[in-house]
């Protein structure tokens, strides 16, 4: 597993080995540092991009989307854009679901790509973003 404090990244310690914690064995561990990251997400979101772009840990890629969309801040939309080219499907889908938490109406376009996905789950999550964002070009 590629941990997130790479070489070069200007990722506080503390966030650092919270993200590496989140794939901890135990789950009580991951649990509570994914609760801890949760509480300050929003403090958190430049580390959220940062371990996003540098991991290829697919779950640790997943868990950055997903806080980024709990984040409440508009800045995290073009980082969960990107996301939604990911090569993992499941970082895809959660993609959609953090643009509907983000309430990213700029986002419509693109999401609008993800429902001809080749994944069903993809797909389903791109439907039901762009419904809940009232596309108005969207048809079910």
């Amino acid at each position: 597993m590629n941990t997130p404090a790479l070489p070069g990244c200007t990722m506080r310690p503390r966030f650092a080995d919270l993200f590496t914690a989140l794939r901890d064995p135990d789950p009580r561990r991951a649990d509570k540092a994914y609760d801890s990251i949760l509480f300050e997400r929003g403090a958190a979101l430049p580390e959220l991009v940062e371990l996003y772009n540098q991991t290829e840990d697919p779950v640790l890629r997943f868990y950055a989307v997903q806080l980024m969309g709990f984040s409440e801040d508009a800045k995290a939309i073009p980082p969960v854009v990107i996301a939604l080219d990911d090569p993992e499907a499941n970082v895809r889908a959660e993609a959609c679901r953090a643009l509907e938490d983000l309430k990213a109406k700029t986002s419509i376009e693109m999401l609008r790509r993800r429902t001809t996905d080749f994944d069903a789950g993809v797909r389903r999550a791109a439907r039901e973003t762009l419904l809940a964002l009232g596309d108005p070009e969207f048809r079910i």
